[in-house]
């Protein structure tokens, strides 16, 4: 398997990952009851770590999917480089860093991690001129 399906492979067990943080912060928050329920009733907005695991997640759906689909075009179209490879990984790494730098709450690195990951999309784009 070439390195970006991995990286593609490994970025959605990472979303996986994500979504299974988010919605257990989300349930130690709101309790096992709200958890089970159907959630028809008002709650409050998460605070604090659970917000923040929540934002990132929201964070990754949006760039999952651009990452996904220029890495599927390499893949079907034959495209292998160096920018492929590179931006594969930049953008799993990346993102990777983005979920703890998030949680904890560090601003500027977390906008670092985040670039870092959009290079990877880019450099996977540019890979396929």
């Amino acid at each position: 398997m070439r390195v970006e399906l991995q990286m593609l492979a490994l970025s959605t067990a990472l979303g996986l990952g994500q979504i299974v943080l988010s919605s257990h912060a989300a349930s130690l928050r709101y309790g096992c009851r709200w958890a089970a329920s159907a959630r028809d009733q008002a709650v409050p907005p998460l605070t604090g770590v659970a917000a923040r695991l929540e934002r990132a997640l929201r964070n990754f759906m949006e760039t999952f999917l651009l990452f996904a689909a220029a890495v599927l075009t390499a893949n079907l179209i034959d495209c292998h480089s160096w920018m492929t490879v590179w931006g594969a990984q930049l953008y799993f790494w990346g993102r990777l860093a983005y979920v703890p730098l998030y949680a904890i709450g560090v601003p500027l690195v977390r906008s670092m991690a985040w670039n870092v990951a959009i290079i990877g999309i880019i450099l996977v784009l540019l890979g396929l001129v």
